[in-house]
């Protein structure tokens, strides 16, 4: 399975989604700390709710990772993911929109600003009902892609374009 970074503000369900996927069960947990699990990247809500921190743990735990997930519940009333954010990290981006099934949610919103994120799959989830883990199990359980040097070279020729 590929290790996710979990990134997200505040409450956005990044524990409860870690424990969702290990088929433990959710229970809110404050995360003061990274938490480095057999799957997940698990980091507080302050690093993406600081502006000086946001970038530079991105870069910085995406080399301990497969991929990046950035997380927002569907009830967030604000988006703190600036677009671009693809250019900051060296993984692949998807988006999680958690708290689905929340009564005051707007899905739909939320997914546009993880696309305008630079997200290249998004997935919606409950960690309560299970809704979406599965096929979020699924893409992480993908094999990885292997580039080789000829595929690294020409990404590299077309970034400096």
């Amino acid at each position: 399975m590929k290790k996710l970074f979990l990134c997200g503000r505040s409450e956005a369900g990044k524990t409860s989604l870690t424990q969702a996927l290990k088929g433990e069960p959710v229970k809110y947990h404050k995360t003061q700390y990274v938490n480095h699990w057999d799957i997940t990247i698990d980091t507080p809500g302050e690093y993406v709710e600081s502006k000086n921190l946001t970038l530079q743990a991105l870069s910085c735990f995406s080399y301990e990772a497969d991929v990046i997930g950035l997380l927002c519940g569907a009830n967030e009333p604000f988006n703190l993911f600036p677009p671009g954010i693809p250019a900051a990290c060296n993984r692949p981006l998807i988006g999680i929109i958690t708290k689905i099934d929340c009564e005051d949610g707007n899905v739909p919103m939320v997914r546009q600003w993880l696309e305008e994120a630079g997200c290249e799959r998004i997935f919606p989830v409950s960690s309560i009902s299970g809704k979406g883990i599965e096929e979020l199990k699924q893409y992480l359980n993908e094999p990885k892609k292997i580039l080789s040097l000829e595929e690294i070279m020409e990404a590299q020729k077309i970034s400096f374009r």
